[in-house]
């Protein structure tokens, strides 16, 4: 029903604009919605654990969709296995200037350069006191744009802190091309600052979180060695791969087309293959030393799967989601049930 009737009468207005539209019906009338949305699936075959957490299944919603933790109860129950909300940073944003956000339709694909539009800090925190504890949460956190190079690094330290009694996970968002002064945020030498200085408050806690690197499908094999190599001086959890692309190679969309909607970052089915080939190298190069949330470009099972084979421990889900509808959250634990029946005994 999703694609068929769904999808089609909302792909016909402004993507941001239907985008709070969703929010606002399923927050006020997600009893009605779950009349026309399949049933989740529910099996403790599916269960993962990772990084010390239990996973209900390893399929999750990417940052991005829920900024402000508006709706992370309602969306586990579409059956996601945990919701990623932000990106978050300390004080309210409005972002870009709109338009911002557009469909690459030939392509299943979505560009935006949203920079990070939020309600800040305590906004997320207040949301996140109503957490009905139906999924693992997990909190993205970045630097506001107009905050000056050198305090950086404290606004991840405020929002880390702020957030640490509320969500299960951390993931240092580092690699958004939607704001300022990116290159710093991919430095190596800043990223190890940044970590040694996030870890140093982490460690003083009483229960520790895991903590997570998001990066750039846009890195050569070069950067990903310096990347492996940080993570085991380190020690942090994990890595998620990959954002959005600045590459625009490939795509069918045309473009007079693509100049006109200018620069942001690329997600969807274009990104499929480089997102895939940077986890099978992190997790092979490294000899799987660290979990990978693998993310780009998953549009069915299949695509879910060759993530997963590649070395992914978990997967997210995004502009697929929005394409596909909550089936495809169905889909994916529906094959790895498949293989697990095929798993002798």
């Amino acid at each position: 029903m999703y694609k068929s009737v769904i999808r089609p009468l909302f792909f016909k207005f402004d993507p941001e604009n239907i985008h709070h539209f969703t929010f606002s019906f399923l927050k006020n009338f997600g009893f009605a919605a779950k009349l026309f949305l399949p049933q989740p699936i529910q099996d403790t075959r599916l269960e993962r654990e990772v990084f010390g957490l239990k996973f209900k299944n390893p399929v999750g919603l990417a940052a991005g969709f829920d900024k402000n933790a508006l709706l992370y109860n309602e969306l586990a129950d579409l059956g996601f296995g945990f919701v990623e909300i932000g990106t978050v940073t300390p004080k309210a944003q409005a972002g870009n200037p709109k338009k911002r956000l557009f469909r690459l339709l030939d392509d299943e694909a979505i560009i935006n350069r949203m920079g990070f539009n939020n309600e800040g800090l305590q906004a997320a925190i207040e949301k996140l006191k109503g957490n009905k504890g139906k999924t693992i949460i997990g909190g993205n956190i970045g630097k506001n744009t107009a905050t000056k190079p050198e305090n950086y690094t404290q606004d991840y330290l405020d929002c880390f802190e702020g957030l640490h009694p509320y969500v299960d996970y951390f993931v240092l968002n580092v690699s958004c091309p939607n704001v300022g002064s990116h290159a710093k945020l991919e430095d190596v030498d800043y990223l190890r600052e940044l970590i040694i200085a996030v870890k140093k408050i982490n460690v003083s806690k009483s229960n520790p979180k895991p903590i997570l690197l998001k990066i750039a499908p846009d890195l050569n094999n070069n950067q990903l060695d310096e990347i492996i190599d940080l993570i085991a001086e380190t020690k942090i959890d994990g890595v998620i791969a990959s954002n959005t692309s600045v590459n625009r190679e490939g795509l069918k969309t045309s473009p007079e087309v693509l100049a006109e909607i200018g620069n942001g970052g690329l997600s969807g089915k274009p990104i499929r293959e480089r997102s895939t080939k940077m986890i099978k190298y992190l997790s092979d190069k490294s000899n799987r030393a660290f979990p990978i949330i693998g993310v780009g470009g998953i549009h069915s099972a299949k695509d879910a799967m060759e993530k997963l084979d590649a070395g992914a421990s978990l997967i997210q889900l995004y502009t697929g989601f929005i394409y596909e509808g909550p089936q495809l959250i169905n889909d994916i634990n529906a094959e790895l049930l498949k293989r697990a029946s095929r798993i002798p005994r």
